[in-house]
């Protein structure tokens, strides 16, 4: 069948209207264009359906990769908005750096905010410097349903000339209340977020104060006693803890240092470290970075489904610019790849932390580097292949210098901020979908039968049917964005899936069946020989599925870190 001329350009037109700036795309459409060339045929299919195909190929492309800035930040309502997470009722909640209450100083505290899907921005709360300074780090959404965070300064302690920083607690409704009111003492500045731990406590660390001066590690309950569980951050075993730990399988707590250890090539001041340590403050130091496996490493660590630790260093590296790495929960480092390996850095330079995403890779931010040297968004196999999928192009609308890792929404889409840029300059929040699917999200993402579960996702209302691992299991549907259920009779480890009129959703992660090893009185990581001495002895915990399934697990993949092990 022959097309012709203008139906042709008809096509190119339309190509470069509706998929503009994709060469995934462009080379989709294109590969169908050259199908239905002028004086060509297309055997076995009449003109409609060529017209058809080619419009299909250009939905289904379009979907690949979009993005939209949701809202810009006008100073009001806060500046320099901060990472995000989802609550359970499925809007974003955040912290913007200043802004808000200009009654403060000058620049303003910092808010708290919610931000819809769509972009409806609702601000909870407005620092006056007495209940804290400069929230920096994202929030955390507990078990109770209220959000937790830290202030870098402020608070009512006259230590640290007032600005020793706080933790708070808010409620959805902008309920507000200061938990904490660091002293120096028991640490100050509080540079990264908190992270609740399976015994329902919160854990943070202060990149100064404590006994040596380098800062501390703390745990912190629902109701504000805080607890310093170590101090003792000195050169060697580095100083100034700045990002926010991260729970592993094996029940410790993982984190990092911006400077210190016994690194090569960082002078005086350190490359900085990578820590472990227990619920009750047994430290140890696992690795002192050199310089080639980069510096000040930025955002904390993330635990993929391999059951190693990846994250990032601001610098450092073979081009200077940072990097993305790999550690094993024994210390063993992999550095995956350099950043500004491309002319002009167009690859981007200073990463800022990393996510796992529904996909198995990893994604990412730079503050620099990328088209316009304002920043990117990227991601990264757990081989360390890169991929850039964004530019910034910095005081425009659509911002530049992001904040942190994006969100990775129960929706597919990607969800960040920005520093600068917006129509007013304060920053940005954003939207950037890669074309992935929704899911469901389990919190927590582990427990024995018997425990409660909330399951987050998009379009839950009418849900069936909700399964651990193919095991049925009792819920209950609280709205749509959220159910509760438990740990059914006979689970075992693997994805919890929800059945809905729209289709069968599966957990990003799997859910994890936790043994009732504390009835041995083992809380946290034992080295492999001591578990395997364990394992075969006649205290050994029996198997009895969700109860013990750890015992499979190491018999099975040989990894002791996917033991755990805490209540």
């Amino acid at each position: 069948m022959k097309f012709s001329r203008r139906l042709r350009v008809s096509l190119r037109v339309i190509t470069r209207i509706a998929l503009p700036g994709s060469q995934t795309r462009t080379n989709s459409v294109s590969a169908l264009l050259r199908l239905v060339r002028f004086g060509g045929t297309v055997k076995g299919f009449s003109k409609t359906a060529c017209i058809i195909l080619v419009f299909f190929a250009m939905v289904i492309a379009s979907r690949a990769q979009t993005f939209k800035p949701l809202v810009s930040f006008d100073d009001s309502n806060g500046a320099g908005p901060q990472s995000l997470v989802q609550g359970t009722d499925g809007s974003f909640y955040g912290t913007a750096l200043t802004g808000g209450n200009l009654t403060c100083n000058t620049q303003g505290c910092g808010t708290v905010f919610k931000i819809t899907a769509r972009g409806k921005l609702t601000v909870l709360h407005s620092f006056d410097g007495t209940d804290g300074d400069q929230p920096n780090a994202p929030l955390v959404q507990g078990t109770d349903g209220s959000f937790y965070g830290t202030t870098l300064e402020g608070g009512s302690s006259s230590a640290c000339g007032g600005d020793c920083g706080t933790v708070f607690k808010i409620h959805p409704d902008g309920s507000f209340l200061t938990l904490h009111n660091f002293d120096g003492t028991d640490g100050e500045n509080p540079w990264g977020g908190l992270v609740q731990g399976r015994d329902g406590n919160f854990y943070g660390t202060t990149s100064g104060g404590g006994t040596e001066g380098g800062g501390t590690v703390f745990k912190i309950t629902p109701g504000g006693t805080l607890t310093t569980l170590y101090s003792s951050f000195g050169f060697r075993g580095g100083i100034f803890p700045d990002g926010a730990l991260v729970q592993g399988t094996d029940g410790s707590f993982y984190g990092t240092t911006k400077s210190g250890g016994t690194g090569h090539d960082c002078g005086s001041r350190g490359c900085g470290t990578i820590f472990r340590i227990s619920s009750d403050g047994s430290f140890l130091s696992l690795l002192s970075f050199d310089y080639v496996e980069g510096y000040d490493p930025s955002g904390g660590l993330v635990q993929a489904t391999d059951g190693n630790f990846y994250g990032t260093a601001g610098g450092g590296g073979t081009n200077n610019d940072g990097t993305v790495f790999k550690i094993t929960s024994g210390g063993v480092l992999t550095t995956l790849y350099s950043f500004c390996a491309q002319t002009n850095c167009t690859d981007g330079a200073t990463p800022t932390g990393l996510l796992q995403a529904s996909d198995g890779n990893l994604y990412g931010t730079t503050e620099a580097g990328g088209a316009n040297n304002d920043g990117t968004v990227f991601k990264i196999t757990s081989r360390g292949v890169l991929t850039t999928l964004y530019s910034f192009c910095g005081y425009c609308t659509d911002g530049g210098d992001p904040t942190g890792p994006p969100l990775q929404a129960t929706d597919g889409n990607f969800y960040g901020t920005t520093a600068i840029g917006g129509a007013y300059n304060y920053g940005i929040v954003f939207n950037l979908s890669v074309g992935l699917g929704p899911f469901v999200e389990t919190r927590p993402t582990s427990g024995k039968i018997g425990a409660s579960v909330v399951i987050l996702g998009t379009n839950l209302s009418g849900a069936t049917s909700v399964t651990f691992n193919g095991t049925v299991a009792k819920f209950t549907v609280v709205s749509k964005s959220e159910i509760k259920t438990t740990v059914p009779e006979g689970a075992t480890t693997g994805k919890v899936e929800v059945k809905t009129p729209h289709g069968t959703l599966k957990s990003n992660v799997v859910f994890r069946c936790r043994s009732d090893f504390e009835r041995f009185g083992i809380e946290e990581y034992r080295p492999p020989d001591v578990w395997a001495a364990f394992l075969a002895s006649e205290e050994g915990p029996e198997r009895d599925n969700c109860r013990n399934e750890a015992i499979s697990l190491i018999e099975t993949t040989g990894q002791q870190s996917l033991l755990p092990a805490e209540k």
